[in-house]
């Protein structure tokens, strides 16, 4: 078995449950989105600056590699969130908010809807198992579309 299938069972075994799937079908992404606008807020040096880079844009290449190691498509797939994720924390950098203020006050609320997930399942969460299921959570919310649309993962 390959360890992305692997991975994905143990994951799975405490994501049975219809609510609790359909609150990490919402909060998984968003938690990957609002880390993503947490890191981005980290002041970075003038070097970066200079080239328009913030942290998150260089956290995003490990993740990346971690994922197409995992899968090709499940990596092209993360690879289309971070993208979409990355333009949305923009837009809010934009806007009148600060993107920290925004992104931690998401980032509050959808981990208290994941426990209260788990609370209904009756299971904890993987991660507190292996802290890689972190990075899990979002493959495993894309494997359901990618099964969708009959794409092999």
């Amino acid at each position: 078995m390959r360890q992305i299938e692997i991975l994905l069972n143990e994951y799975g075994h405490s994501h049975t449950n219809k609510f609790n799937i359909l609150i990490h079908a919402v909060a998984v992404p968003a938690i990957y989105f609002v880390t993503l606008g947490l890191v981005w807020s980290i002041p970075r040096p003038e070097v970066l600056v200079h080239f328009d880079v913030t942290w998150a844009h260089i956290a995003v290449i490990p993740m990346l590699i971690y994922y197409f190691r995992l899968s090709g498509p499940i990596g092209a797939a993360m690879t289309l969130l971070s993208v979409v994720s990355l333009y949305g924390i923009m837009l809010i950098e934009r806007s009148m908010y600060e993107v920290w203020v925004v992104c931690l006050a998401l980032f509050v609320v959808m981990w208290i809807l994941q426990f209260v997930g788990h609370k209904v399942e009756g299971k904890s969460p993987s991660f507190l198992k292996d802290v890689q299921f972190l990075l899990v959570g979002p493959a495993w919310w894309w494997v359901h579309w990618l099964k969708r649309m009959n794409i092999p993962y």
